[in-house]
């Protein structure tokens, strides 16, 4: 295998470069050298990376290489790599490529072709939010994007549920308030959150509370710019059961003869989870 971290651009290797989220004083000498140096830039957007390449005046080449043109575009980058003449640098719009975007299938093609990738690190916002969270950072667990709807979201929350760790979520403007709501319904609302927006740019913002606190701010505060949401995990010792667990448990309750309040009061205080939602489960028991 030839060596991993070459100190100039070799050809038949792919370079994963980390770009800023925001603020151009974060870029490395590193990367600046290494897109000055290499034949071609995939980049997501090459008209957002045209604008970060022209302050740093680097003329390298760019493709597209994105969400909608990722296999038609794989192969011709993988030709450039595979006949070993050219040297290609991997970036998205910010952060490090491969990070909830296609780069992870560019790079994983790559390793699966022997073709050698090497990391340029850069800033993440998921890392650049949790160390300033003020929630612990000693465990912690990346979620990205949750599914839009149907039973692929219900399925992620209810692991969010469950987790002990702390969680990172990434969330646009627009869906912020109903992923809140999701999560207070299923995580109950004393749970606390940090949210960050617009990381490393002119109006970064931290909001730091509890999941009822910020479902009322972001209710009356018109949300703006991209969040990424740390959720502190579950206390330990909090029992966390499925939807399919409670409704087992309510039922096991209520064949005993408690009422379906009662049954949805007890549950709650015994998992610590919402009353209301165990309460919305219990109707749905056929007992």
């Amino acid at each position: 295998m030839p060596d991993a971290a070459p100190s100039d651009p070799k050809p038949g290797y792919l370079y994963v470069v980390g770009t800023p989220l925001g603020n151009l004083e974060d870029m490395t000498f590193r990367a600046v050298r290494i897109l000055q140096s290499v034949d071609l830039i995939a980049a997501e957007d090459t008209r957002h990376t045209g604008k970060l390449l022209q302050h740093f005046q680097i003329t390298t080449p760019q493709i597209s290489y994105h969400e909608h043109n990722r296999q038609s575009r794989l192969g011709e980058v993988l030709h450039h790599l595979q006949e070993r003449q050219h040297s290609v640098a991997l970036v998205s719009d910010a952060g490090m490529p491969g990070i909830s975007d296609p780069g992870y299938e560019l790079v994983a093609a790559c390793v699966e072709a022997d073709i050698p990738v090497v990391p340029i690190p850069g800033p993440t916002a998921a890392m650049t939010a949790l160390c300033v969270s003020g929630q612990p950072t000693d465990r912690f667990v990346f979620e990205g994007f949750l599914p839009l709807k149907g039973t692929g979201r219900t399925a992620r929350l209810e692991a969010i549920q469950r987790e002990d760790r702390t969680v990172i979520l990434y969330e646009a403007p627009h869906k912020l308030v109903k992923t809140l709501a999701d999560l207070q319904e299923r995580l109950g609302p004393a749970r606390p959150i940090t949210l960050g927006r617009e990381l490393t740019k002119r109006f970064e913002e931290f909001w730091r509370g509890t999941l009822a606190e910020a479902l009322a701010h972001y209710q009356t505060q018109d949300p703006k710019g991209e969040f990424t949401v740390i959720i502190q995990g579950a206390p330990q010792g909090e029992i966390t059961l499925t939807d399919d667990a409670l409704r087992t448990e309510l039922e096991r309750l209520i064949r005993q003869g408690l009422s379906r309040a009662d049954a949805s009061r007890q549950l709650a205080q015994a998992t610590g989870q919402p009353k209301k939602r165990i309460y919305q489960l219990s109707l749905e028991l056929d007992v």
